[in-house]
C-alpha cells in the first residue's frame, strides 16, 4: 500500500519524512512538480512542489 506526502510550504523535508515515519511509511520516491503562475506573456515558473511516496512499513 501507497501513499502520497506532500511537503507543506512551512515544513522542511526532515520534518515531512518524520511525519512519515510516524505514520508507519518508508519513503521510496520522491517527485518534484514546477509550479506554474499565467502571466500575460505565457506561463511562468514560479517555484516547484515536493511530494514523497511512502510504502507501508512490515
Amino acid at each position: 500500500m501507497k501513499k502520497q506526502f506532500t511537503v507543506g510550504d512551512h515544513e522542511s523535508l526532515a520534518q515531512c519524512l518524520d511525519r512519515m515515519k510516524r505514520e508507519g511509511y518508508l519513503p521510496v520516491r520522491r517527485i518534484e512538480k514546477p509550479v506554474f503562475r499565467e502571466t500575460p506573456s505565457g506561463p511562468e515558473c514560479i517555484g516547484r512542489q515536493c511530494i514523497l511516496e511512502g510504502k507501508r512499513m512490515p
